[in-house]
C-alpha cells in the first residue's frame, strides 16, 4: 500500500507579472513572457485546487510582479490581479519579498498589502515593516521558516532609516559592483543550487546557522530563473524554482511538494523536474 503524505504544499517563484509586451533580462538575452505569466499562475492555481487531499498551503517565493510597473504606474494594479488569482485558493498563501517587489513598492507599503503574509505577533518587538521573517508548523515535527532576505538592503528603505545607512555602508564595504544596486547577489544560499549572480552575499552565514540545527531538511528559493539543485554536505538539500516569467506561454513551472516521514517528493510542471529529496 502506497504510503500517504503527512502534508502537501505548492512551490512557484518569479511570476513577474506586467501588462507588457515581452522583453528581455538585463543581458538582453533571455525572453520574458510579462503578460502571459498571469495565465501561468492561474494554471497552477486550478491544478492546486484539484489536488485530493487538500494541500496545506501555497508558497510565493518572491518576485510575484515586475519591476516594469513602477515605470508605467501600474505596480498597484498588477499586484491585485496576482493577489486576486491567489485569492482563489482555499488555503494560505505564504510570501517572500524579493527585490522587484521593492523596485515597485517601499517595505513600509507591502506590509499593508496582501504580500504581507506573516501573521500578527510572529516576530514580537518589531515593528510590522521592519522584518518579515515567521515561521509556521503544517504538521506535527514539521516547521516552515520564511526569511526575511531583503531585511538589510536599500531597498525599499526610506533614506534617512537607520537600517538603510546600515545597508549603504554594507554595501560599499562588499559588493564589488560600480552599480551598488546590482541584481549581482540574491538569493539562494548555497553555490551549487545557484549562480554567482542570484546569491545571497551573505551566504556562508546563512548556512552556517542552518548547519548547526541538524533538522533542517530543505532551503527553497527562487530567483536563478533556471532553477538549480544541490545536497550540501551535511545533508539539507537545496532546491531553487525555476522562474514563470521565462517560461513560454504553452508550458508551465510551478510544482506540489509531498511530505513523508522520510522524504519530500516534488511533482513538477513545464519546467520544472520531479524529484525525491531523501531526509
Amino acid at each position: 500500500m502506497e504510503a500517504v503524505p503527512l502534508f502537501a504544499f505548492g512551490v512557484i517563484a518569479d511570476i513577474q507579472y506586467a501588462d507588457a509586451d515581452d522583453g528581455y533580462d538585463f543581458g538582453g538575452f533571455r525572453r520574458r513572457y510579462y503578460r502571459q505569466s498571469l495565465d501561468l499562475l492561474r494554471g497552477a492555481v486550478e491544478a492546486w485546487a484539484t489536488e485530493r487531499p487538500p494541500l496545506a498551503f501555497v508558497l510565493q517565493l518572491g518576485d510575484s510582479i515586475d519591476g516594469l510597473n513602477a515605470g508605467s504606474g501600474e505596480a498597484e494594479g498588477a499586484l491585485g490581479q496576482v493577489l486576486a488569482v491567489l485569492g482563489r485558493l482555499a488555503v494560505p498563501v505564504h510570501h517572500t519579498w524579493g527585490n522587484h517587489e521593492f523596485y515597485n513598492f517601499s517595505r513600509a507599503r507591502l506590509a499593508h498589502t496582501g504580500l504581507n503574509s506573516r501573521p500578527a505577533g510572529a516576530a514580537a518587538g518589531l515593528p510590522a515593516e521592519d522584518c518579515q521573517a515567521y515561521h509556521f508548523s503544517p504538521a506535527t515535527r514539521f516547521r516552515v521558516v520564511v526569511l526575511d532576505a531583503y531585511d538589510l538592503s536599500i531597498l525599499g528603505r526610506e533614506p534617512d532609516s537607520p537600517r538603510y545607512h546600515q545597508s549603504l555602508q554594507l554595501l560599499r564595504e562588499k559588493n564589488p559592483n560600480d552599480n551598488l544596486n546590482s541584481p549581482a547577489g540574491h538569493l539562494p544560499i548555497h553555490p551549487d543550487a545557484s549562480d554567482r549572480v542570484c546569491l545571497a552575499w551573505n551566504y556562508e552565514d546563512a548556512l552556517s546557522v542552518i548547519h548547526s540545527h541538524r533538522c533542517v531538511v530543505c532551503f527553497l528559493a527562487g530567483h536563478l530563473h533556471d532553477g538549480g539543485y544541490c545536497l550540501d554536505s551535511h545533508g539539507v538539500h537545496h532546491l531553487t524554482l525555476e522562474g514563470v516569467i521565462e517560461t513560454p506561454p504553452e508550458s508551465n513551472a510551478f510544482g506540489t511538494i509531498y511530505v513523508y516521514e522520510d522524504k519530500m517528493i516534488l511533482k513538477g510542471r513545464g519546467r520544472i523536474s520531479d524529484r525525491i529529496m531523501h531526509f
